[in-house]
C-alpha cells in the first residue's frame, strides 16, 4: 500500500511494475494475477481484490486495473459480477445432453453437489408455436415453471419449463414441496421421459439472467431448447435452458 513521502515508482516488494520497458502496466498486472491463480494463491471461486485495492497496491489508476481484469475475464480466468466484484473462475462443468438428461445425475457425476430452487410458477395461454410443440390447441393453459439449477451452491443454469396444464395440474403444488422436475413428473404418472430433440444456440444474457446466474452481462449464455416425451412418445415438456457459459460446456451424447 502507498505510504507518505513515497513517489509513484517507489519500490514495493512483490508489487513493483517494470515501467518504461515496453510492457504495458495492465499486461503486467494481468500476468501477475494469472500467476497467482495458477499457483493457488487465489482459489477457484474466491473473490479477488477490488479495483481500488489493486490500483493502490500497484500504484496505477483504476482504468489500468480494469483493462487487466477485462483481459483475464476474456480468457475465462476470472468472472466479473455486476455489483459483487471479481472472482476466480471455477472449473468448467461438462454438462452432458443425451436422451435421458437429468440435472442432479449430471452434477453428481462430476463430484459436485447439485441443488435447485423454483423461482416462479405461472399459467399462460399457449401461443401458436408453443402449442404446436406441446401438441395442444392454441390458447390452452400451459404451466410455466422457472427453475434455477446449482452446482456446489453456484448458479449454473436457468430452465423455463412448459407443461400442458390439463395433464400436470398438480405440478405447481409438487414443486413447491420439492423443486425436482423429475420427481414431480414421476408423481404425475411420468416415471421416465426422454429428449426427442435439442437445439443449442448462444446469445448475451438479459440483465435478469445475468443477475440470477451471477455473471457479467457481456459474457454469453448457452441456450438449449429441448422437447421431452414420455415412453409413449407424447410431449410432456418444452424447456428453454440458459447455461452460464463460463461455468458449463455442453457435451452432446448419442
Amino acid at each position: 500500500m502507498s505510504g507518505s513521502g513515497q513517489g509513484e515508482d517507489a519500490p514495493q516488494p512483490g508489487l513493483t511494475l517494470a515501467r518504461g520497458q515496453g510492457i504495458a502496466l495492465w499486461r503486467q498486472i494481468s500476468q501477475r494475477l494469472e500467476r497467482d491463480i495458477a499457483t493457488g494463491a487465489h482459489k477457484p471461486g474466491g473473490r479477488l481484490p477490488t479495483e481500488a485495492e489493486l490500483a493502490s497496491e500497484y500504484r496505477v489508476n483504476r482504468h489500468t486495473v480494469r483493462r487487466a481484469m477485462e483481459e483475464l475475464e476474456g480468457r475465462g480466468l476470472v468472472r466479473i459480477e455486476q455489483g459483487r466484484g471479481s472472482f476466480v473462475a471455477e472449473d468448467v462443468v461438462d454438462y452432458r445432453l443425451g436422451p435421458r438428461t437429468r440435472f442432479s445425475e449430471n452434477i453428481r457425476r462430476q463430484n459436485r453437489e447439485p441443488g435447485g430452487r423454483v423461482l416462479r410458477i405461472v399459467e399462460i395461454a399457449a401461443e401458436t408455436g408453443l402449442a404446436e410443440q406441446l401438441g395442444i390447441r392454441r390458447g390452452r393453459p400451459v404451466l410455466v415453471v422457472e427453475r434455477m439449477g446449482l452446482a456446489d451452491g453456484r448458479p449454473l443454469v436457468l430452465g423455463t419449463h412448459h407443461f400442458p396444464a390439463s395433464r400436470f395440474g398438480r405440478m405447481a403444488e409438487l414443486l413447491r414441496a420439492n423443486p425436482s422436475i423429475t420427481a414431480a413428473l414421476a408423481a404425475c404418472g411420468v416415471p421416465d421421459y426422454r429428449r426427442r430433440v435439442t437445439r443449442i444456440t448462444a446469445r448475451l444474457p438479459t440483465p435478469e439472467e445475468a443477475d440470477l446466474l451471477q455473471q457479467s452481462r457481456n459474457r454469453p449464455v448457452l441456450v438449449a431448447e429441448a422437447v421431452n416425451t414420455d415412453p409413449e412418445g407424447e410431449v410432456v415438456d418444452v424447456t428453454f435452458s440458459r447455461y452460464a457459459a463460463g461455468r458449463a460446456q455442453l457435451v452432446v451424447e448419442s
